[in-house]
């Protein structure tokens, strides 16, 4: 399939919903990106590094733009192809990805074709595998053998914003809990120890935990520590000897990954449980006083753009601030319909994302 990277962003996306890309097998939407950057676009470096396409021009100018997007998609729920429809007067692109993220990796390819004199050298990253697990995700390939591709002074992420700047992200981590206890049968219950029943107090301090709310840069984090797991139990005439519950902790981006995972322990301080984190990954300061991201924020004030709040959950914008660059969450679509078989993005947040972009790339302040 191809694509016209010059037409309206519109109907790129559409293009690209059209183009099946779930997670794995992203072979066939690379082919198309990859082919467009190189033939629709002009003073543009393009390198295909597995299924993912790095494009960057090298004008020599003061400052680096980095427009950043993932190519796959979750399984398909029968959304795809999409379609056009009229929702209380507004037109809507219904599709699998529509939302997350190929509007806005439409507005990206388009702004590449389209933007002829930037004041800043533009890099773009359209990569694979990022809706599953991070050891296959794209932009981490290409910080571990192309890391100079990552370099810049800011970076926009096209997650689904509904055109806010959602800046930063929450950090991330899991804490396996264990208890132990005896083993015995239920009808002589007495001679044992339920591990089960022992979780209690454990469950008692995730009720009473109150979150933190955090301010950075005008931004209100709010963190969350909630059990997403709970295992245990052998037969049902047997008092279990093992259980353990799975705690995940959102928290604001002014802790390190080990301050956070010190504050998990604490909470459960006193308790007689093992205590091990399964995963982790920091999260992202907003960066918003940096000079360029100073610069995104006027257009989105002023060109139609929802304004700057904090982004709940964790993006890849956390690889760019572990490498001190600025990054930001920024696109067309709700984020809580990404994933949904009604998944559907308002055309119209499109044409918003697609002008403010184009503004700043071009430091038009009307």
């Amino acid at each position: 399939m191809t694509i016209d990277l010059r037409a309206d962003p519109i109907s790129i996306t559409a293009t690209l919903v059209d183009i099946p890309s779930v997670s794995r097998d992203e072979a066939a939407i690379t082919d198309t990106v990859a082919w467009a950057l190189r033939e629709q676009t002009e003073g543009f470096e393009v390198l295909r590094h597995g299924n993912t396409v790095l494009a960057r021009t090298n004008r020599g100018l003061p400052h680096r733009v980095i427009m950043a997007g993932h190519l796959d998609t979750v399984p398909i729920a029968d959304n795809v192809p999409g379609r056009f429809e009229t929702i209380d007067g507004e037109e809507v692109l219904f599709g699998c990805g529509s939302v997350d993220m190929k509007s806005g990796d439409a507005v990206f390819l388009h702004l590449a074709a389209t933007v002829a004199d930037p004041v800043c050298d533009l890099t773009l990253i359209f990569y694979d595998c990022e809706e599953i697990a991070a050891e296959y995700n794209g932009l981490g390939r290409v910080e571990r053998e192309l890391p100079e591709w990552l370099d810049g002074d800011l970076a926009i992420l096209g997650e689904p914003s509904g055109a806010w700047i959602e800046a930063g992200c929450q950090g991330t981590l899991r804490v396996r809990l264990g208890l132990g206890g005896t083993r015995a049968h239920t009808a002589r219950a007495w001679l044992g120890d339920n591990a089960i029943h022992k979780l209690a107090p454990v469950l008692q301090r995730l009720r009473d935990y109150v979150p933190r709310e955090v301010d950075i840069d005008g931004c209100v984090y709010r963190e969350g520590l909630s059990a997403v797991k709970i295992e245990g139990g052998v037969a049902g005439n047997v008092v279990p000897d093992e259980a353990e519950v799975l705690v995940n902790f959102r928290f604001a981006p002014d802790r390190t990954l080990d301050e956070a995972t010190e504050h998990v322990r604490e909470v459960f301080d006193g308790l007689d449980v093992s205590f091990e984190r399964t995963d982790g990954a920091p999260g992202a300061l907003p960066g918003l006083s940096a000079p360029a991201a100073k610069n995104l924020v006027e257009r989105v004030h002023s060109h139609g753009g929802g304004g700057v709040r904090a982004k709940y959950g964790w993006t890849d914008v956390s690889r760019f601030a572990a490498r001190g660059i600025p990054a930001v969450n920024f696109g067309p679509g709700d984020p809580n319909l990404a994933h949904k078989v009604d998944e559907r993005v308002p055309t119209r947040q499109i044409t918003v994302v697609t002008e403010i972009l184009r503004n700043y790339l071009t430091g038009h302040k009307g």
